[in-house]
């Protein structure tokens, strides 16, 4: 009996050797398969990754693109605006000039040389002064309106007594002053041009009325004193040459 059982023993050891050999096979393919998973999860969160860096990147872009399109803008307005004020300026000057010119007499034109290279002191960042100096000098220039632009001036120097164009509402005021045939009065406008701003644009022309009319009111020293101190000051000015002239005589 024992050898039979010996054998026995032996084919059952050898039967169970053979069905735990396939094992190691199946624990192989079990771990390839979750490195094949991890894989994929690390491929899908590159793929993730990269379609955000290009999905910040056109936002980046489109900032950009806008920043440009504001700064151009910025720049267009700022050029426009420029533009209207240089205009604005170009105006004011050619307004005054003509009026000089065609409402006053030969002998008093307007020193256009010395108020050309001077035009930038009188020019305000004040829409509403420019507009309230702008309609009263309109009142001269288009309307032809001159009683109405008296007062226009007046009420501009009340209410904007310390604005840049003081000066030139005092002349405005002279000029029509005199072509209103109120000489004295227009002699003070002028003397206040001529004594309270002298870095006036107005102050050569000024000075050219102010002798002008102290010689024809019969006050021929102090007209000469006025016209010797333009001829001095401002020799090289339209004013000036008028005034030699006027000396001369």
């Amino acid at each position: 009996m024992k050898p039979k059982i010996i054998l026995a023993a032996m084919i059952l050891s050898g039967s169970t050797q053979l069905m735990a050999a396939p094992a190691p096979v199946s624990e192989a393919a079990s771990s390839q398969t979750s490195v094949e998973k991890r894989l994929a999860s690390l491929e899908k969160l590159m793929q993730t990754r990269n379609f955000l860096q290009v999905e910040l990147q056109q936002q980046l872009n489109l900032l950009q693109d806008e920043v440009s399109q504001i700064r151009g803008v910025t720049e267009e307005q700022s050029y426009k605006l420029e533009k209207v004020l240089q205009r604005q300026r170009e105006l004011y000057q050619e307004i005054e000039n003509r009026v000089s010119q065609a409402y006053t007499q030969p002998a008093v034109a307007p020193a256009t040389d010395y108020t050309q290279a001077n035009d930038a002191q009188t020019y305000s960042t004040d829409l509403s002064e420019n507009e309230a100096y702008e309609r009263a000098v309109a009142l001269i220039m288009k309307d032809k309106r001159y009683d109405q632009a008296i007062p226009e001036f007046q009420t501009f120097l009340t209410t904007y007594p310390n604005s840049v164009y003081v000066s030139n509402a005092h002349y405005w005021l002279g000029q029509l002053l005199t072509i209103k045939n109120t000489p004295v009065k227009a002699i003070e406008h002028f003397k206040v041009v001529v004594n309270e701003f002298p870095n006036s644009n107005k102050r050569p022309d000024a000075m050219l009325k102010l002798g002008t009319l102290l010689q024809e009111q019969g006050f021929a020293e102090n007209a000469q004193k006025i016209l010797s101190d333009l001829i001095n000051q401002y020799p090289s000015t339209t004013a000036a040459k008028l005034a030699t002239n006027r000396l001369s005589k």
